[in-house]
Parts: structure tokens; C-alpha cells; sequence
């Protein structure tokens, strides 16, 4: 388990890399519009910042459903999603106002501490207490 979350986060890593530095040239396969260009180059370089924790937190969640628990990544995604992320993105982008740059960062932010939640869980073990 340990190892397939290193050699994701691992993966990850290049992955971010590419993303962020080959940010422009990807963008403009998809678009010339300078606008839209603009907020997606912002959007995935903030949202690159993220994946390694992404990548740790698919290994973890799903390490979960492999061994028959999959109440607790429903959970996880539930509150880490709908009740920390969105709640988390309007505010940054409204009461702090930081606009769609707020929406962008609350997507690392919330895969961050899904991540750290999944790992902090599953170090705990109750998954392997569960009967399938």
C-alpha cells in the first residue's frame, strides 16, 4: 500500500511538472481566446500544485474499497467535497474576493486534506475490523 502511494505520488509529480511548465502549449491546443487562455493557464498551474496529494488520495480511497470499506471513502468525499471544497471555493471567491483564482486554489486545498484524512484513517485500520 505504502509503495503504490509513492509511486503514484511519484507519477504525480511528473505529471505537475508537465502541467505546469507545458501549461501554454496545452492551453492553445484548445483555444486561442486570450481570455480564456488566461484563466485556464491560471487554473491548471494552481490546480497542478495538487496532485501529488490527488494522486495519494485516489491510492487510499481506494484501498478502502479493496478491502470492503467503502463507507469511509463515501464519507471522506462527501464532507471533503460538497461540505469543505465548494463551501470553501464560494467563499474564497466571493467573501475574500479572489473570483475564479479562489475556486482554483480551493481544488488543491480540499484534495490536500482529503488526502491527509484517507491516510490518517487508514493508519488508524478500522478498515480491517470490516466484513464483506
Amino acid at each position: 500500500m505504502i509503495k503504490t502511494a509513492k509511486y503514484n505520488a511519484i507519477f504525480m509529480v511528473a505529471v505537475s511538472l508537465i502541467m505546469y511548465l507545458f501549461t501554454r502549449p496545452i492551453v492553445s491546443f484548445f483555444t486561442s481566446d486570450a481570455s480564456v487562455m488566461y484563466y485556464a493557464i491560471l487554473a491548471m498551474r494552481i490546480v497542478s500544485a495538487g496532485y501529488v496529494f490527488y494522486g495519494v488520495g485516489m491510492v487510499m480511497s481506494n484501498a478502502f474499497n479493496g478491502a470492503g470499506d467503502t463507507k469511509t471513502p463515501t464519507y471522506i468525499n462527501l464532507f471533503g467535497f460538497w461540505f469543505f471544497q465548494i463551501p470553501l471555493a464560494f467563499f474564497l471567491a466571493k467573501f475574500m474576493g479572489l473570483g475564479p483564482i479562489g475556486v482554483f486554489i480551493a481544488i488543491p486545498v480540499a484534495e490536500t486534506a482529503i488526502s491527509i484524512t484517507s491516510w490518517y484513517l487508514f493508519k488508524k485500520g478500522r478498515w480491517k475490523k470490516i466484513d464483506i
